[in-house]
């Protein structure tokens, strides 16, 4: 019986930290409203670009022109959501991993890798409603977008970014968990942005990209944190079938990668000696 009740208390306990993270970032006002400028101004301007790109080659990628901006709208509502340029909690980790205050999380009667996670769902969630609404009606305003009508595809669509940012997370778990064999995770942090940058969609969808290149980075995890996401409002995977196809590509990925974070877990936390502790 008490071994029960300190699992429901640990149960209960990732909750709360999901609606703290979520609290937390609710605080910085005044940045969350820069973030919203920026991503409505970088929106006209990738917006305008491709324009001009989708001018010269109309149906580029298999998108036609409203299409391809709904992508741009679209991507910069989500960027902060799913942490795309970085930022989150892997930083913050990799402190406490160089400080040795890794120590105490790991004293915790909860699980490490559920407790980041339930505080980056919550930071998702804010991010998600704080930075992602503005810049996305902005560009509905601004332009003609391929948005769907119904709210069917728009929860289809929910579901699909909570996934991206379930594979966010656990990619960033991983970068975040090298601070215990890395002296510093600038290095590294770099370059996962950039690979996620590129990788994901945000540059240019990937759809975009020919050949067996395009091949295979559309069977990466990063596809699966914005351009499967897209895909599943703009209707390429539109219906209950291409849909599940989707979702079962992003749980795919979903559980490999939180799979292979418990294993590097355990292989830092059987480590002896922590950085700087």
């Amino acid at each position: 019986m008490k071994t029960s009740g300190r699992a429901w208390g640990a149960a209960r306990v990732y909750p709360a930290v999901a609606v703290a993270g979520f609290r937390r970032y609710a605080t910085y006002g005044t940045a969350t409203a820069a973030g919203v400028f920026t991503n409505t101004v970088f929106g006209f301007i990738v917006a305008y670009t491709y324009l001009a790109l989708w001018g010269q080659r109309p149906g580029l990628g298999g998108y036609d022109q409203a299409q391809a901006l709904t992508f741009v709208w679209v991507s910069q509502s989500l960027l902060a959501a799913g942490a795309l340029l970085g930022g989150g909690f892997q930083e913050e980790l990799q402190e406490r991993i160089r400080t040795g205050d890794v120590a105490v999380d790991l004293y915790r009667p909860v699980d490490l890798q559920l407790w980041w996670l339930a505080a980056d769902l919550g930071r998702a969630a804010f991010q998600l409603v704080a930075r992602g609404v503005v810049p996305l009606v902005v560009g509905a305003l601004a332009f003609d977008l391929a948005l769907p009508a119904g709210p069917g595809r728009w929860l289809l669509f929910l579901v699909s970014v909570w996934l991206g940012v379930v594979v966010s997370f656990a990619m960033r778990f991983l970068v975040g968990l090298c601070a215990f064999w890395l002296l510093d995770g600038t290095g590294v942090n770099m370059i996962a942005t950039l690979l996620a940058m590129f990788c994901c969609g945000m540059v240019l969808p990937l759809h975009v990209f020919p050949g067996v290149f395009g091949e295979v980075v559309r069977q990466l995890p990063w596809a699966a944190m914005l351009q499967v996401p897209l895909d599943v409002l703009m209707g390429t995977h539109a219906g209950a079938g291409p849909a599940l196809g989707a979702f079962g590509f992003q749980v795919l990925w979903v559980a490999v990668l939180i799979g292979a974070g418990r294993l590097l877990q355990g292989a830092a936390t059987r480590r002896v000696v922590v950085q700087g502790g």
